[in-house]
């Protein structure tokens, strides 16, 4: 008897093992159809489209609890083709994050079942919501925003008793919203900006924090819970108000059961404008009055006494020190395990439940860069001047802070001269290490200060790998200074031109030229509404410590206007040194664009390639100007070998350097027309990365080893640590 247990407890045991490789089997199955289905980009490393363990050899965006995929997140990555039709076989997978790529065609049916995370924002998705949906009964947090989708919403909301979270903005969704809405918990929604008609009464019985049903084309009564709705944005529709309109009893700036609005709003004043701000740091409430703020101020003043009392100077880092630690980035980084930046990867994920307010998000598409603001309108005839804003994802310091930090503003601490202001290393108590920069601004008017505050808001929500992030500002008392993620201070322009730095190879010129191709093709299509750089340049672009590239202040240009005229005499200074990099456009109108961007881009991929300077005025007139010297080479093989960087010459193929010229040439031509899309160049660019992998693979050996010149030091430490070119910032920022 007791032999009979024991075999049956072997023989459960070994049927338990049995099913387990099977389900594991069909993740991997999964991942390959996937895979294959995103037509096998190269940047996805370590994917296979045969064999291979996902959770064993850390394929790029997957995570894993033992031996199941729990997380895929692939976002902003520019990942083309479709999702397959094998997802539904990841049985375990918790979050799929897919946003901000370049999907077409329909959701897939084949969604896995037991998703509590769906993001597929900022896509090209058409046709409408898979009837699948209805099956995700754990489903928290739905993102299908910015996409393509259209017709009537199917009613399939009525099993989704988990979900808390939807955003179906930004689509051509049409027709009356379905009745499962009805039994939906959600806390927040967002449906703006579609093609929706109808009543809203099947959200009026919801428990919502946030609503957005702007700019549809919703009709009849505003229900009367909507007042108990702490952000909420309901302009652009067709509502009826009139003398029957039930008592409105929204919020103005108390609790709603402490003042009430007798009359309903008009199209002169809105219950929305007069709601509390949720900006950080402001309460009408707890405002002090002039004695507290005198307080506040002498306090402040002793406090920054008493610290600069206790406050050694710091020592200044010299430059040979920084280039010495970039020698020792190229030497180290061999050595990186190839999870070092995925470890993370599952305790980074931003929760959508978070409020921005506290701290900046980490990359989220929950936050990706919406329209700045959102106008008001309570009727199709007319809209309000005021606006309805949404939060800046940024913290607020006190001036107080950062003297204290900065060491007041010391020389010591100086970091660099920009076309803006200065910028200065921060040491915080806590540890924390941040760059500020200190705009230095003409007396504004409100109309320019609020124009200031919405550059902030829309920058703060500019979330890539390959852009510097801000972290918080501090305006007020005539200062206007924003603090940005601290990379160390070695640029482009050092890399290429100090002779204190190690040359760069050709592989890792790739690689940079790539990320920042990233950035900029982020900017102009995830961004609503695109944002131009109008000042890319190779000092305006930092290497991390894994020689990341990472481009510094996006979405400041339009602040150019308002700089002090002693910056402006500063920048036009800078202008002439650095007029390589301008678009001929611009030099005649002023102004930039898109297309301008994708010049300068150009005339940095000729930077990366030969290793010259833009405009040096040192060469031979004929040669001072990089674009012109280059332009007639391009196109001759042998000419174009003469000009590449002697540093990289013996380890670029002649099939990659002719590729490379092809794509220089459409980005730096004159009528910006003829400029191809960045999306296109970031497509070339990494199809050229992976064809010279294929041809060192194929050739065996690196040619460059067999002539002895320097093997690539950085070629394992971008496969090793590519992941950095798609992950969040650091979760100390």
């Amino acid at each position: 008897m007791a032999k009979q247990k024991l075999l049956g407890f072997a023989l459960f045991f070994f049927v338990v093992l049995f099913f387990q490789a099977v389900a594991d089997d069909l993740e991997v199955a999964a991942l390959r159809d996937l895979y294959r289905a995103l037509n096998s980009p190269a940047h996805l490393k370590n994917w296979k489209l045969e064999g291979g363990d996902p959770c064993g050899e850390s394929w790029t965006g997957v995570s894993c609890h033992q031996s199941s995929v729990i997380e895929i997140k692939l976002q902003g990555l520019s990942l083309t083709g479709n999702l397959g039709d094998q997802l539904v076989s990841l049985q375990h997978l918790k979050h799929l994050d897919l946003s901000s790529n370049h999907f077409l065609g329909e959701i897939p049916n084949s969604l896995p079942h037991n998703l509590t995370d769906l993001n597929l924002a900022c896509n090209n998705f058409s046709q409408s919501i898979p009837h699948t949906v209805s099956s995700m009964k754990h489903l928290r947090h739905l993102n299908l925003s910015q996409n393509l989708l259209s017709g009537p919403l199917a009613d399939v909301f009525g099993g989704l008793e988990n979900l808390i979270m939807m955003d179906l903005s930004h689509n051509n969704f049409s027709g009356d919203l379905p009745a499962s809405f009805r039994a939906l918990n959600l806390t927040r929604l967002y449906l703006q900006s579609n093609e929706f008609t109808g009543s809203v009464i099947f959200l009026a019985d919801l428990h919502l924090h946030d609503l957005n049903i702007e700019d549809n084309h919703f009709s009849g009564v505003i229900p009367e819970s909507f007042q108990n709705i702490n952000s909420l944005w309901i302009g652009g529709n067709r509502f009826r108000i009139g003398v029957n309109y039930p008592p409105w009893k929204f919020p103005i700036d108390v609790m709603p059961n402490e003042q009430n609005i007798s009359s309903p709003p008009t199209t002169e004043s809105s219950v929305i404008e007069k709601y509390p701000s949720h900006e950080p740091g402001y309460n009408r409430k707890e405002r002090p009055g002039s004695g507290g703020i005198v307080i506040m101020v002498v306090g402040a003043v002793m406090t920054v006494i008493g610290a600069a009392v206790f406050i050694a100077v710091r020592t200044h880092r010299s430059r040979k020190q920084t280039f010495d630690s970039f020698r020792g980035s190229l030497s180290s980084l061999q050595s990186l395990p190839i999870s070092a930046s995925q470890g993370s990867l599952a305790a980074q994920y931003n929760s959508p439940d978070s409020s921005c307010s506290d701290s900046p998000p980490l990359i989220s598409s929950w936050q990706l860069p919406p329209a700045p603001t959102m106008t008001l309108k309570m009727s199709n005839r007319r809209s309000f001047s005021k606006k309805c804003k949404i939060p800046i994802c940024a913290k607020v310091y006190t001036v107080a802070e950062l003297q204290l930090a900065t060491n007041n503003f010391s020389p010591v601490n100086l970091l660099g001269e920009g076309t803006l202001g200065s910028v200065y290393r921060a040491d915080f108590p806590d540890g924390q290490i941040l760059a500020v920069k200190n705009i230095k601004t003409v007396a504004l008017s409100i109309t320019e200060e609020e124009q200031f505050m919405e550059v902030i808001r829309t920058v703060s929500r500019l979330r890539h790998p390959n852009i510097v992030a801000l972290i918080g500002y501090s305006v007020g008392h005539g200062n206007h200074l924003l603090l940005y993620e601290y990379i160390r201070k070695v640029t482009l322009d050092d890399a290429l031109h100090n002779v204190l730095c190690m040359p760069l190879t050709w592989n890792l010129r790739l690689r940079i030229a790539i990320g920042i191709s990233r950035a900029l093709n982020y900017l102009q299509t995830s961004c609503v509404p695109p944002i131009t750089h109008s000042n890319l340049k190779a000092a305006n672009i930092l290497l991390d410590e894994d020689l990341n590239p990472r481009i510094c202040d996006c979405g400041l240009a339009v602040l150019k206007p308002l700089a002090s005229n002693s910056v402006k005499i500063k920048a036009s200074e800078m202008a002439i040194a650095d007029g390589g990099y301008v678009a001929p456009e611009h030099v005649k109108h002023g102004n930039g664009n898109p297309k301008a961007d994708v010049y300068s881009f150009g005339v940095l991929l000729l930077e990366l390639l030969t290793g010259r300077r833009p405009f040096d005025s040192s060469k031979p007139k004929g040669e001072q100007s990089l674009v012109e010297w280059a332009s007639f080479k391009l196109h001759d093989n042998e000419s174009l070998l003469e000009m590449v960087d002697p540093t990289i010459k013996r380890i670029i193929s002649t099939r990659s350097l002719s590729s490379y010229s092809d794509i220089v040439s459409q980005c730096i031509q004159p009528q910006k027309e003829f400029r191809p899309q960045m999306a296109e160049v970031v497509q070339s660019l990494e199809s050229l990365l992976q064809k010279s992998g294929e041809e060192k693979a194929k050739s065996g050996k690196d040619k460059a080893t067999a002539e002895g010149a320097e093997v690539d030091p950085c070629e394992r430490s971008f496969r090793s640590t590519n992941s950095r070119f798609f992950a969040s910032p650091t979760a100390s920022y």
